[in-house]
């Protein structure tokens, strides 16, 4: 769901805020997005019992809602700012160096355990279309989502425009088998999204590499070196993205843990295994642009190899005449054939044979 829907529930006023998650200091820059105005941070909430969603309930009561019906509240949040989060944190007792994370974002995949609670970071990533990859365009916009689990409870925070979470809860409420698994039902289902978001951003860079492998290679001179160097760049950010999250899955993937019910870990196992392929995919991808950059680096030494031969041919052409005719302008009085009539034509002619003959031999060798 994205940032600019209406919420279904806000918090009330804000009571106290943890120490570690007050305001930083003046001149700390403000990295996480502003929400438009009038939106407050809380996108969804709803309490699941049996794996249903239950009737709608305030925010502030959906925790011991959850707790009397045994089951867990999904509190879905939006760029919450340091006072919204830090009521939330004191009311579902989050820890607040995960608060702090969750508050200023451009964190790196990370799973961090603190009792019987997780706190796990992704980075999600989005393809963006252009009509044509320049040295300046933009391919793989990046951001993250945060996810705090809990016996019942699950808080799942987004920054960034994209990967809202509006049709995967959706998708969730329909599968109430999985859902009866609890929160880490909730965050498998978000490892899943990420993941499959990678393969989809992966495939259209993979487009952009098949044009440029293209383009360096084709008969038409065209400097390739800037595009190349963008696209790299670009897919470092896809890149940044992808590797960490090996680790932290496989951690959910074979060790036990308090949040994750035996049952889960196959699921999260699947999703290790597509990030382990993504993974790949990207690194093969980063590999076969540095492969095209050196390829059009040749190319373009070997052109300029080219054109210099080329001027060094002509060059040499020229300087037969260009000698023969500097010879006869140094003005001695005695030159061979000066006084004779025909010696002007026969120094022409003599200039266009070995100007000919140069140029057979140039042409034949491959610098003309």
């Amino acid at each position: 769901m994205t940032g600019t829907e209406v919420p279904r529930g806000t918090s009330r006023a804000v009571r106290s805020v943890p120490p570690s998650v007050r305001p930083r200091t003046a001149g700390a820059p403000r990295t996480t997005p502003s929400r438009p105005e009038g939106v407050g941070p809380v996108v969804d909430c709803a309490v699941y019992a049996d794996g249903r969603r239950q009737a709608p309930v305030d925010p502030d009561d959906a925790l011991r809602e959850a707790v009397a019906q045994g089951g867990f509240v999904w509190l879905g949040l939006y760029a919450p700012t340091v006072e919204e989060l830090g009521a939330i944190a004191e009311r579902y007792q989050l820890h607040p160096l995960a608060v702090e994370d969750a508050v200023y974002a451009h964190q790196r995949p990370k799973l961090e355990r603190y009792d019987d609670r997780l706190f796990m970071v992704f980075k999600t990533a989005t393809y963006l279309e252009h009509d044509r990859l320049t040295a300046t365009s933009e391919v793989v916009d990046t951001g993250e989502i945060m996810v705090f689990l809990g016996a019942h409870y699950v808080i799942t925070v987004r920054h960034g425009e994209h990967a809202g979470l509006a049709e995967l809860r959706r998708s969730l409420e329909d599968q109430p088998d999985l859902m009866c698994l609890g929160p880490s039902a909730v965050l498998y289902a978000v490892a899943d999204h990420v993941v499959d978001g990678f393969v989809d951003v992966a495939g259209a860079v993979e487009g952009d590499v098949d044009e440029l492998e293209a383009s360096v290679f084709s008969d038409t001179r065209i400097d390739d070196i800037g595009r190349l160097y963008q696209l790299k760049r670009e897919l470092l950010s896809l890149r940044r993205a992808v590797s960490p999250l090996e680790v932290p899955l496989q951690r959910l993937a074979e060790r036990r843990m308090d949040a994750v019910p035996d049952a889960m870990r196959s699921y999260f196992r699947d999703v290790e295994d597509h990030a382990i392929r993504v993974r790949d995919q990207v690194a093969g991808l980063d590999e076969l642009l540095t492969s095209i950059l050196q390829a059009s680096l040749a190319r373009t030494s070997q052109a300029d190899n080219e054109d210099m031969r080329r001027i060094s041919a002509w060059a040499g052409i020229i300087a037969v005449p260009t000698a023969i005719a500097g010879i006869y302008g140094m003005n001695f009085r005695f030159m061979p054939e000066l006084d004779w009539h025909y010696g002007y034509p026969l120094v022409l002619l003599l200039m266009a044979a070995v100007c000919l003959l140069l140029y057979r031999g140039f042409k034949r060798n491959g610098w003309l």
